[in-house]
């Protein structure tokens, strides 16, 4: 489990984010707080950064696939 979350925050070289940041925009601490709740706003704010990130790396990962052809 601990070598999974290492590897899940290790900053990749093609993409220069972690997984995590990829998928949750932000790095996970080992501690994680369920007990606080969200509002709405908030997780829609949060959606929006993922969708932002991920079209990010998409984009990235696009440029990359292009380059090595």
């Amino acid at each position: 489990m601990i070598a999974k979350f290492v590897v899940n925050n290790k900053i990749h070289s093609a993409t220069k984010v972690s997984q995590f940041i990829a998928n949750y925009v932000r790095k996970l601490k080992r501690e994680a707080d369920i007990k606080r709740k969200e509002k709405v706003k908030k997780v829609m704010e949060f959606v929006e950064k993922i969708k932002k990130v991920q079209k990010e790396i998409r984009t990235i990962l696009r440029k990359i696939q292009k380059e090595m052809k």
